[in-house]
């Protein structure tokens, strides 16, 4: 029987997504309000680190994420990747209901402390942030780069689903890197982000949707609905495709002969 003594509990593992998922929005979201436009006084922005910052910002937390937490709970930090990995047959879908839960309250948890350091920031600071939609996704008017429904819709879709399929490959027990594959996950979001965040801000995540949202005001919470279907989506696809494709499938054990009993 396999040895059972040193296995995280389910309370540990849950602990540990709560963590990873507050790391991550607590770095990408934070980095966001923060660090993007800094300083913003209209003459240049030498100091502010951009969408690229933004899209490390985002990466380098579920590397190191990864790296500290996977070991224990496998390191969702996202329902969308939850939900992916148990189409896949990877995870149990009875366990996804307590992970996203977790997962929820370490999003919210990291915006609210964000806005526990904003009430001591400088003049209206704070204000102004949760006006500008406190870095949620959107699209139309709420989009970076003015791009509409359909675009948030395609782009959610997709890239969950390429980022899920990616986890599972570089995830997989006989084929993948166990050692690298945080580092390719990170990348694969820094990716994600470059390419989508003039698009609707970057969710491929609900529960940093809806922890930036909570916050954003009327408009992004009236949107927050479009950035927890379609990941969710993307992911479940891509858990689905997976299993398919790339997942072996076990033969039936061949039947014996029957053998016609020796009469001698």
């Amino acid at each position: 029987m396999p040895d059972t003594t040193n296995q995280p509990t389910t309370a540990t593992k849950l602990v540990a997504e709560a963590l990873g998922t507050f790391l991550l929005v607590f770095g990408g979201v934070g980095t966001a309000l923060f660090a993007a436009t800094f300083p913003a006084d209209g003459e240049g922005n030498p100091l502010g680190v951009g969408f690229v910052g933004v899209a490390l910002a985002f990466g380098l937390t579920v590397l190191v994420g990864a790296y500290a937490w996977g070991p224990i709970s496998g390191g969702h930090f996202n329902p969308a990747i939850t939900l992916g990995l148990a189409a896949s047959g990877r995870f149990a879908w009875k366990d996804s209901v307590g992970y996203i839960i977790a997962q929820l309250i370490g999003g919210a948890l990291a915006t609210t402390i964000i806005v526990l350091i904003g009430l001591f920031g400088p003049g209206d600071w704070l204000a102004n942030a949760q006006d500008g939609g406190f870095a949620s996704n959107g699209f139309g008017e709420l989009s970076p780069g003015g791009f509409g429904l359909g675009a948030a819709i395609v782009a959610e879709i997709l890239l969950t689903a390429v980022f899920v399929l990616i986890i599972l490959g570089v995830t997989h027990t006989t084929r993948g890197t166990a050692a690298l594959a945080p580092l390719a996950i990170g990348l694969t979001l820094t990716l994600i982000h470059l390419i989508s965040i003039p698009i609707d801000n970057t969710s491929v995540n609900p529960a940093r949707s809806i922890a930036a949202a909570i916050y954003g005001g009327v408009g992004p919470l009236s949107q927050v609905w479009v950035f927890i279907v379609f990941p969710i989506i993307g992911g479940v696809l891509a858990g689905f495709l997976h299993r398919a494709l790339f997942e072996p499938r076990v033969a039936p054990p061949a039947q014996e002969e029957a053998r016609v009993p020796d009469a001698r």
